[in-house]
């Protein structure tokens, strides 16, 4: 299972296909709702939230930023264990508004759930939550059996997001697409298109295609001057 999740995130370039890729490895523990919200780095900018919740409550929650307020992403950004929410006792302790808006998940079905905070090595805070409509069983299975394994999956979840549909494939003002983008870095690597094509799964001419495209994007006429501004892109942004 692992495998082939793996497998789904090296293929996905999308975030439909990401989507996916995580619906999929969820089913296998029983877990059927997800989301993953990966916060910006101004307070003013909209957070990514990649999820299969129901798509009224998605658009209510980004809408309204509740992600400010959200008590949920709150603990995740405060503290990097795992963690149960929405059962009886862990209502307790919030307030009027913090309760009226577990309420409002409640009607979507989004009643409790699993969180595992996420903080990558440059500071980007993420929320890997799954979801129920009662206190499921899967979820406490989860938390006992499986802690570092789904870790390592939200981790693993989070990395190939930042690195395919960040906002980073511009390149001094040129915006590449996740593919472009995915083959340019790896040719920074040295690797040939056959290798590149070997390395995503795709054929040489395809990985050829898209390197050729961002040549043509970033002004340049050779692989060798792409290359070399991306490197000097990549040392700007640390």
């Amino acid at each position: 299972m692992f495998e082939t999740f793996l497998e789904r995130l090296s293929e996905s370039v999308d975030e439909r296909g990401f989507r996916d890729a995580m619906a999929h490895a969820a089913a296998a523990f029983d877990l059927v709702r997800f989301a993953y919200l990966s916060l910006p780095p101004r307070a003013s900018a909209r957070p990514r939230l990649i999820s299969n919740y129901p798509s009224r409550w998605t658009s209510r929650y980004l809408s309204n930023r509740y992600h400010v307020v959200d008590p949920v992403i709150a603990r995740a950004q405060g503290d990097q264990s795992v963690f149960l929410w929405g059962l009886q006792d862990s209502r307790t302790s919030l307030s009027q508004f913090e309760g009226k808006l577990f309420d409002e998940a409640a009607a979507f079905g989004i009643r409790c759930g699993l969180t595992i905070p996420i903080l990558d090595k440059r500071g980007n805070a993420a929320a890997m939550s799954f979801a129920a409509d009662r206190p499921d069983p899967a979820l406490l299975r989860v938390t006992e059996r499986y802690e570092d394994a789904f870790r390592f999956m939200a981790t693993c979840f989070h990395v190939c997001v930042r690195r395919k549909l960040s906002a980073d494939r511009v390149i001094d003002g040129v915006q590449l697409t996740p593919r472009e983008y995915e083959c340019l870095g790896w040719a920074v690597q040295g690797k040939s298109a056959r290798d590149i094509g070997g390395i995503l799964g795709i054929k040489r001419r395809t990985a050829a295609f898209h390197l050729e495209n961002a040549i043509k994007k970033l002004g340049v006429r050779t692989r060798t001057q792409a290359v070399a501004r991306f490197s000097a892109s990549r040392k700007v942004l640390g």
